[in-house]
């Protein structure tokens, strides 16, 4: 891609002879925009960005600003040379002879048949539209001439003028979010501040209020079932003797209107009856997993506790955040050069439809050699698109998948190496007898270089897996667009089932990854064996490690809401200049929404790279814990290193001996 590709192709626009406008060091360096020369053949501007127009296409260095036709031009050459000189900028390079008849101008395209006011937009001449008094005009008129004959209405041009406007209108938009931005970003930035801060802090209170937020998250849950319950209770004797209400469901059958199944009896018994069965499913699973819940209550204060003694570890994301925007901007930068790596493909564009010879592969240096001119008058070899039929050319899309491919292992690889050094790092604190004397000096730094040391092959390994799944994932994806107008069900049900298998296959191996690089870096073993270790543990502590999972998820995704939702309401009441102290110092804006959706977003960001690290941390204490318990029994040979909160939630005796 490096070799053949040329991102210039995306840069500039390429006039009819495969050449670049505004390139540095050519004839062109001073011409940048692209003109056509009868735009009426390309209506659309889908067709004048993507393709090419059956037209010529030249680079100017300026687009017209007025109306004028050939014609009438050439008649005036003689005494209005200042019209003629500035028509000629818009013919071919060279071209200075208004003597020749303009029959055979416009069949050799030598100059257009008309100019028409345009605007540059993405470095090409579009037609000057606007509406005035709802009516659609080019500089205030509603009609021109061709150039040809005719006088045309600028209705002709409606549907690239609508086009061009909803296009226009988004660029608009787009500045003016780009001056909120320009007036609010360090707004912005101290929004993003306090959302790290209020991150912190919630880490922190995590240790005391964990919890207190689970226990009232639960028994909330329970009153509003309860409080649903009984409300089920209400309606269905409220409805007794009401006349239809003792029809059932299979009375009435489907219903638009679902209003209607709520005047019936039957409804409400049916929903009183679930909500009494999950209400009584929570209180068993509360009753019999209680000591479970609050072993997870209490890992998630060691691991505020952890992080308390390993602060360093909350700022790791910003080294994964550096190496993923690496891996990105690699990726985007060769997918580039391959979709530019094509060499340019010239085709016969002949005014005639019969020609046979229309849309051929031409070639510019013989063309005028050949007999295509004189078969079909007119008939030009001009530049169509940039493609190739060599074996390099055949096989870019296999190129792109590669690419793909290899974006998605050093994202993986980025991702595992952070979680296996943050993994190290909250091993070295459960592992200290004595915490916090025990905990060695520099924890991260010391667990970054023993990753990097010794278990990138591990690493890489279980990125690779991952990888395959998801370039499998995302083939299936392709195949399901690319088939979606298929009217085969069978393939589409097909496609469907691979879809929804490797989706779980992709979450079972990101579960399985991250906990043996747990054990990579507890232990240093290779990957397969790790990853089987960890496995095998799980599945014996298997209770605990849902009641855990769900406990973490909950309280993590209510700090983020929390972080998110709070420094998102501070931020509209100051951009809406609703905050009375600091009315005077909101800027002035086009839409608050901007700088406040950047706000809530980047909040919940922040919030969801510091909880990373929490939840990563935690994962690792639990694996930690569960070997603890299998290697250690708690006697003064095999001591206890788990916390004596802990320990005294296991029920078993004080750690007398390690607390002392």
């Amino acid at each position: 891609a490096w070799v053949h590709g040329d991102p210039r192709k995306v840069v500039y626009p390429t006039d009819s002879y495969g050449q670049f406008c505004g390139q540095k060091d050519t004839p062109n360096e001073n011409k940048t925009l692209l003109f056509y020369f009868n735009i009426l053949k390309c209506a659309s501007p889908a067709v004048l960005i993507n393709l090419q127009c059956p037209t010529t296409q030249l680079c100017v260095s300026k687009c017209p600003d007025r109306f004028a036709t050939y014609i009438d031009v050439q008649a005036s050459y003689r005494y209005r040379a200042d019209n003629w000189n500035y028509f000629k900028q818009f013919c071919k390079p060279g071209f200075n002879n208004p003597r020749k008849s303009v029959a055979q101008v416009l069949r050799d395209e030598d100059c257009p048949s008309m100019i028409i006011p345009s605007r540059p937009f993405l470095k090409r001449c579009f037609p000057d539209f606007s509406t005035k008094n709802g009516v659609l005009t080019v500089a205030n008129q509603t009609t021109f001439k061709d150039g040809r004959g005719k006088t045309r209405n600028v209705t002709d041009l409606r549907e690239a003028a609508n086009g061009i406007n909803v296009v226009l209108d988004a660029r608009s938009v787009g500045m003016k979010i780009f001056e909120d931005y320009a007036s609010s970003w360090y707004w912005i930035l101290i929004g993003l501040f306090i959302a790290m801060v209020v991150s912190l802090l919630f880490l922190v209170l995590l240790r005391f209020i964990a919890g207190v937020l689970f226990w009232i998250f639960i028994f909330g849950v329970i009153g509003i079932i309860g409080y649903g319950t009984w409300h089920c209770y209400w309606e269905y004797s409220h409805l007794k003797g009401t006349p239809g209400s003792d029809l059932t469901v299979y009375d009435i059958g489907f219903q638009t209107d679902f209003r209607v199944y709520l005047q019936l009896r039957q409804t409400w018994l049916a929903f009183m009856i679930i909500l009494c069965v999950v209400e009584v499913i929570i209180i068993l699973m509360l009753i019999f997993l209680r000591n479970r819940i609050r072993i997870a209550i209490a890992l998630l204060k060691e691991g505020s506790r952890a992080i308390g003694y390993i602060m360093s570890t909350l700022f790791y994301p910003i080294i994964t955040f550096l190496l993923i925007a690496i891996c990105i901007s690699y990726w985007a930068v060769t997918a580039v050069f391959l979709a530019t790596s094509g060499e340019p493909v010239y085709k016969v564009m002949a005014n005639q439809t019969l020609c046979k010879y229309a849309n051929l592969s031409c070639d510019p240096e013989t063309f005028n050699k050949t007999n295509v001119t004189k078969l079909c008058p007119g008939a030009q070899c001009t530049f169509a698109f940039y493609g190739g039929e060599s074996l390099y050319h055949k096989y870019i899309f296999i190129f792109q998948l590669a690419n793909a491919f290899v974006f998605l292992w050093l994202v993986n690889f980025a991702i595992a190496l952070g979680q296996c050094t943050l993994a190290g790092a909250f091993a070295s604190y459960y592992w200290a007898f004595r915490k916090p004397a025990d905990i060695p000096l520099w924890p991260l730094f010391s667990s970054f270089g023993r990753a990097i040391r010794y278990h990138t092959g591990s690493l890489a390994f279980g990125a690779l897996i991952l990888a395959i799944v998801q370039l499998i994932r995302v083939i299936l994806e392709y195949l399901d667009h690319k088939l979606k107008g298929t009217q085969n069900s069978f393939t589409r049900f097909l496609l469907c089932c691979l879809k929804c298998c490797f989706w779980c296959l992709e979450k079972f191996i990101k579960f399985i990854n991250r906990n043996a690089y747990i054990m990579i870096a507890i232990y240093g073993k290779n990957f397969c064996t790790s990853a089987k270790e960890a496995f095998y543990l799980l599945m014996r502590n298997v209770v605990r490690v849902a009641v855990l999972d769900k406990v973490t998820d909950f309280l993590l995704f209510l700090g983020k809401i929390l972080v998110a939702g709070g420094v998102g309401v501070l931020a509209f009441f100051f951009f809406t200049q609703r905050i009375p102290v600091f009315a005077k110092e909101a800027p002035t804006l086009n839409y608050y929404w901007v700088p406040l959706l950047t706000v809530i977003i980047g909040s919940y960001l922040v919030a969801h790279g510091f909880f990373s690290v929490y939840a990563m941390c935690v994962d690792t204490l639990f694996l930690c814990f569960c070997e603890d318990l299998e290697r250690n029994d708690g006697s003064t040979a095999k001591p206890y290193f788990m916390s004596a909160s802990l320990h005294r939630i296991l029920g078993k005796k004080e750690l007398s001996p390690k607390k002392a």
